[in-house]
């Protein structure tokens, strides 16, 4: 197996265990979350549209930002409502039957005792771009109706899943790995799945999966998982399990509703079981609000960002005439996790007018014009109409 992180010598693992304490039985689980609500942090509608549980980021709030999203404007994908965690009575248990040994638990302190990681990686919502299923392609799909907002880059500073892993004693026999989230029971139509959970191969799991504490130089922010959450870098946001709070590996493939239920693409286009996934997509995103005015016989600055699962961007063209004709775009700082770019633009006349931006990474994968369609309206990833009206100079 081929890992992105080096390999920590056994030597180095027997060290790091006794600097940070025994990890030997398991000590009392974590207190059970108070909920607070289903978003605690403030949601200005200059920011935010609020869905729900959810809370989608407006993309003129991301306009001279830089790089990174601000943790105030980071989108809030809940399933149930945000719970309030104590870190210093926190635990994190890993059990299960792909461990050499019994159970393990590890503390808040014991986590960020050892040795850390910082990456910048995106998450973003199976979902994103749901919305455009039915209002752009005419299809009817369930769910949350996410325009593009439903994605955050952020500096992630975390230990790496695959030294606690091995700390707790991990099995050649080990196939999944199934980390568990403290918020609150998930119910569905008078169902109680339990809490949100979804395994990830162990190969991912070793790979470059991070269990995080800061975001953007803070403590993680409940809405966003504190005192600890996973990030999956690549793949939909549901495997980035926040409010982390029990590991189970398995030497055995794990089942949950959020690899059979949900988290398929399920159609006419697909197997009645549906089809499995785990990775993002390709995607733009202008920084402007739909229907936004332009004025006519001026330059405006059009900005965007887009991003793609696979690989880094290569190249983003647009069009100011609703496909007929493309240009390319100027690139504008680093490609990590997504690419900025902006692109001048001098309408002629008032009026409607549609904008729309197209990716192509690294590997060959381009935005293509539709989305092949899933009921549950998945990885929608087909360029996006934007319309904006032109106002008289």
């Amino acid at each position: 197996m081929s890992l992105d992180f080096p390999r920590l010598p056994r030597r180095d693992l027997i060290k790091l265990a006794a600097a940070v304490g025994a990890f030997g039985g398991v000590a009392a689980t974590a207190s059970p979350a108070a909920a607070a609500g289903p978003i605690i942090k403030p949601l200005p509608p200059e920011f935010f549209t609020v869905l729900g549980t959810n809370a989608e980021m407006r993309w003129p709030a991301m306009r001279g930002q830089g790089h990174l999203v601000p943790i105030d404007r980071f989108f809030v994908r809940n399933h149930t409502s945000t719970p309030i965690i104590d870190a210093a009575t926190w635990r994190l248990d890993v059990t299960g039957s792909g461990l050499r040994g019994g159970p393990v638990s590890f503390t808040y302190d014991q986590l960020r005792k050892l040795p850390s990681e910082t990456i910048t990686a995106a998450v973003e919502c199976a979902g994103n771009g749901r919305g455009y299923f039915t209002g752009q392609q005419g299809q009817a799909v369930s769910g949350t109706a996410w325009h593009l907002g439903a994605v955050g880059v952020a500096r992630w500073r975390g230990v790496r899943l695959s030294t606690v892993l091995r700390l707790a004693g991990l099995s050649n026999r080990a196939v999944d790995v199934l980390p568990i989230g403290l918020d609150p029971n998930f119910v569905t139509g008078g169902v109680d799945l339990g809490p949100v959970r979804r395994p990830l191969p162990v190969g991912k799991a070793l790979r470059d999966v991070i269990l995080a504490y800061e975001m953007n130089g803070e403590p993680l922010p409940p809405d966003h998982g504190h005192p600890v959450r996973v990030i999956v870098p690549g793949w939909i946001g549901i495997a980035s399990i926040k409010w982390l709070g029990r590991i189970e590996v398995s030497d055995t493939p794990v089942l949950t509703p959020w690899n059979t239920q949900f988290y398929r693409l399920f159609g006419d286009a697909y197997p009645a079981e549906g089809r499995p996934f785990d990775e993002q997509t390709i995607k733009s995103a202008f920084e402007l609000d739909e229907n936004a005015t332009l004025p006519a016989g001026r330059t405006t600055r059009l900005r965007g960002r887009s991003w793609s699962a696979h690989a880094p961007i290569r190249r983003v063209e647009v069009s100011t005439d609703g496909g007929v004709s493309w240009r390319h775009v100027r690139k504008v700082g680093p490609s990590t996790a997504w690419q900025r770019w902006e692109f001048d633009w001098r309408p002629a006349t008032a009026g409607p007018a549609e904008l729309r931006a197209r990716a192509t990474d690294a590997r060959g994968n381009t935005q293509p014009e539709t989305t092949v369609h899933n009921t549950l309206g998945y990885l929608f990833d087909a360029v996006v109409r934007h319309p904006v009206q032109i106002s008289a100079a």
